[in-house]
């Protein structure tokens, strides 16, 4: 029996929350937010912006979870509706306050902004969220918990999740696997 395996994939919480369980509908906020957040940065959008962003996204799931025909593409739509919705912003935003940096030019000793280098690292950080929010919640947990800074002991990694030191390295090769495998890591690695 594969412990990792995933309790709560996305189609059946697509379809819980279709059946009105808060549960499942605060599972979905909980596993995808991460994605939502990170559009949103690479649009730079910060404070009252960002958060209506956020909210509108997830009030654009619920009124559209119903017409989701496909729920293992629902990391892709919630991509695109982040993005526009920044994009609609960022227009309401222009129509406020024109600056033409062209005409004035950046700000001294800024340069101009490396947009393919920029670009790529926000594209491979939204990649590996979507793989991540797609993993079982264990594996998930165990591959932040590597990461975090300062780190973690592999002892405090044991405590927190349950599970023997020995299974540490196997089910960290499991979710690193599982994301190598995502299509979206895929694309990216082979570019």
């Amino acid at each position: 029996m594969d412990r990792d395996g995933d309790e709560n994939p996305v189609s059946q919480l697509v379809a819980a929350a279709l059946d009105g369980d808060h549960a499942s509908w605060n599972a979905l906020v909980d596993r995808y937010t991460p994605l939502v957040l990170s559009v949103v940065r690479r649009h730079r959008l910060q404070g009252s912006d960002a958060e209506d962003v956020v909210q509108t996204v997830w009030l654009r799931l619920v009124e559209n979870l119903g017409g989701i025909r496909e729920p293992a593409a629902l990391p892709g739509w919630i991509v695109t509706t982040t993005r526009n919705e920044c994009l609609h912003v960022i227009r309401k935003q222009r129509l406020v306050s024109p600056a033409d940096l062209g005409e004035e030019g950046w700000p001294d000793g800024a340069g101009e902004p490396a947009v393919d280098s920029d670009l790529l690292a926000a594209e491979r950080h939204e990649a590996l969220l979507m793989a991540l929010a797609e993993l079982p919640e264990r594996q998930r947990t165990l591959l932040l918990l590597l990461v975090e800074d300062p780190p973690v002991s592999y002892d405090e990694i044991s405590r927190r999740l349950g599970i023997p030191i020995g299974s540490i390295g196997p089910t960290r090769a499991r979710a690193l696997s599982r994301v190598r495998a995502f299509q979206a890591v895929q694309a990216l690695l082979n570019a």
